[in-house]
């Protein structure tokens, strides 16, 4: 299912942009369920009424050369401002 969502965002996402600009899309049967200003807000507010795994959360861009994260399966992360 996130390969279709993968998929979905890929082929739409400059239709996406007009409609949601620079945010976090939160993508589950090929539709946006959600929008958020940041990644951490998209995966921590979507994780309350979704299951991880079944979601994609990706970043909306205005071009299709802005590089693309993809990450399937559960994934964590841990952001820290490093020295």
């Amino acid at each position: 299912m996130i390969d279709k969502n993968y998929e979905y965002f890929s082929r739409n996402m400059l239709e996406l942009y007009k409609k949601y600009g620079h945010k976090f899309l939160a993508i589950k049967d090929e539709k946006v369920i959600e929008e958020y200003d940041t990644f951490d807000e998209a995966i921590r507010e979507t994780n309350k009424t979704e299951k991880l795994g079944t979601f994609l959360v990706q970043e909306c861009f205005d071009s299709e050369d802005e590089s693309v994260h993809h990450f399937q399966g559960n994934v964590s992360f841990d952001f820290h401002s490093g020295q």
